[in-house]
């Protein structure tokens, strides 16, 4: 049976972190990364019959999540993963702060892109490491990294090198000779590389094809720890089933080192959503990637039509990463919740000259939020011709 994902499902009086945001004020939530669609019934059907079973107790080694996922990424990217590589994790960006501390020692520093998803930026700050940002420039109407011009600032003493394929923000599948270069410049500096995959499932340009950066090659794979979930993917964020894939015996050690008595195993009833995700789900995905992708070029049109505002359609994911800058405010993000549009701010992820416009949810919100952006440019002052 087709999925509607043009159903309003009412989260504004739910236990909803992004609706409860604004509460009862008109400002249409569109910021954190989670969707509002229904998730798909094999992951309700599972976990009601988990349910029923009636208890509760602590959860064994997830044999079955670890059999899929092994079948998975064999089946998609033809990279045959071992059972003892996997590192399973409440959350991704538990395992992007694990990394940073595990990698890396106190005068010793990371790499990221920017802008970027905001955990990567406060992974470094929270352990009091350095953080060296390749700027993303946009080419051929794909964000970039460039990685070149970071060169003349390093001292040596960076050994992080943290990637987000595909990117958040600005929605990049990176190429295959874009990884390349990635990967030799982590072979140059002598970088372990953290990877975070967590939209690989969620790509929407024809096309383009997400190749993990391990399986690049074995040097790639031993030197790198990638980080997956089906949590954006499924919408079960709030269920919190992660894992982290490590084939270095080594570099595994020294991760789960850092996680003893401060991290938890993976809730029973998350795993058995991620089973069902991976295991049953591509249908309704495929179906979701459908209707997203038409959602993405609805909103890239009406966007680009706006005076002052652009966004490079994004190639996967579902959120927009909207350049404001030629509107001349202060704060783009403070101006649109103004008009009644909560997006997230650029500033948290390195740039305040943009928006990030989270479009996973049905499609009248979406039209509804256009709508106010027109109305919210519209009552700018007109800029003096030059």
């Amino acid at each position: 049976m087709a999925s509607n994902f043009n159903e309003r499902i009412d989260r504004r009086h739910s236990d909803s972190l992004k609706w409860q945001k604004y509460g009862d004020q008109d400002i249409l939530p569109l910021w954190v990364a989670d969707t509002d669609f229904r998730s798909p019934d094999c992951i309700i059907d599972a976990l009601q019959q988990r349910v029923a079973h009636g208890v509760f107790g602590y959860g064994g080694y997830p044999h079955e999540l670890a059999e899929v996922i092994i079948a998975r990424l064999l089946a998609r990217y033809q990279w045959a993963v071992k059972p003892e590589w996997l590192v399973f994790l409440p959350g991704v960006v538990t395992g992007l702060n694990l990394a940073v501390r595990a990698f890396t020692e106190p005068h010793q520093g990371t790499i990221a892109p920017t802008p970027i998803y905001p955990p990567f930026r406060t992974a470094a700050s929270l352990a009091n490491r350095s953080q060296l940002n390749a700027q993303m420039r946009l080419e051929g109407q794909r964000w970039v990294m460039d990685l070149a011009a970071l060169e003349p600032q390093m001292t040596g003493s960076e050994k992080l090198l943290m990637l987000c394929n595909p990117h958040n923000p600005g929605g990049t599948v990176y190429r295959r000779e874009e990884l390349e270069a990635q990967l030799r410049f982590a072979q140059q500096h002598d970088l372990i590389v953290c990877s975070d995959e967590i939209h690989c499932d969620l790509l929407l340009e024809p096309g383009v094809q997400h190749i993990p950066f391990a399986s690049l090659s074995e040097d790639a794979q031993q030197r790198s720890i990638t980080l997956i979930s089906p949590s954006k993917t499924f919408n079960i964020a709030g269920l919190g089933a992660s894992l982290a894939i490590i084939p270095d015996k080594d570099l595994r050690k020294r991760f789960t080192r850092q996680r003893l008595g401060m991290v938890p195993d993976v809730d029973i009833l998350a795993m058995v959503a991620a089973t069902a995700a991976w295991r049953d789900g591509q249908s309704w995905l495929d179906e979701k990637l459908t209707y997203l992708r038409q959602t993405r070029d609805l909103l890239t049109q009406r966007v680009n039509a706006i005076p002052g505002l652009s966004l490079a359609a994004p190639q996967a994911t579902y959120l927009a990463w909207i350049d404001a800058s030629q509107l001349k405010i202060a704060s783009p993000a403070l101006f649109f919740e103004r008009h009644g549009l909560g997006f997230s701010a650029g500033r948290e992820f390195g740039d305040d000259g943009f928006v990030r416009f989270n479009f996973g949810c049905p499609r009248d919100l979406v039209n509804e939020a256009l709508r106010r952006m027109e109305n919210a440019v519209r009552s700018l002052p007109r800029q003096p011709a030059l």
